[in-house]
């Protein structure tokens, strides 16, 4: 079974006592936060090397990292294989600043986007834009309803009901 695997049956379990699950997520959070404000002292920076050396430069274990690994992945500028990761795996962290800032707002991950490093990163403005962003690609806006009496939105002058609706 590759890591990637060991950390979703892990972090993941059905089966697994609640509480140790919760402590389990709330240390992950704690060592993710550390490793993040580690990575964006020096942002354009690639770090690499293999999963295990990775886990030791962070101060992680391998599980740990495998979840950081499978977190970062989709702000990465050049993705890891992370479906084949083993202990020898050369993984980057090359990733992109404002995908990354998207990924964890879309995460929810406040503690990781209200980072004090961002600040160093992007302007407060900057922050707020990507934000919005962020936000409002996931706002489904409905269009406005159109009732049988209204006229009809193709522009022939005839109500709806006696026009496009019978399409």
């Amino acid at each position: 079974m590759g890591l990637l695997q060991q950390w979703h049956s892990k972090a993941y379990s059905e089966t697994a006592d609640k509480g140790e699950l919760q402590k389990l997520w709330t240390t992950y959070f704690q060592k993710e936060k550390e490793i993040y404000a580690e990575l964006l002292k020096n942002p354009d920076e690639v770090v690499q090397g293999s999963v295990k050396a990775l886990a030791e430069r962070f101060g992680v274990d391998i599980m740990t990292m495998t979840g950081f690994l499978d977190g970062i992945n989709d702000s990465l500028k050049e993705a890891n294989p992370i479906e084949e990761l083993e202990e020898d795996t050369q993984v980057n962290l090359g990733f992109d600043k404002e995908l990354l800032y998207k990924n964890m707002v879309a995460a929810g991950a406040d503690w990781l986007y209200e980072l004090d490093a961002w600040k160093e990163i992007f302007d407060e403005e900057t922050r707020k834009r990507i934000y919005r962003e962020q936000k409002s690609s996931t706002t489904i806006i409905k269009g406005r309803k159109i009732y049988p009496n209204d006229p009809c939105p193709c522009g022939s002058g005839k109500k709806y009901k006696k026009c496009c609706s019978r399409k």
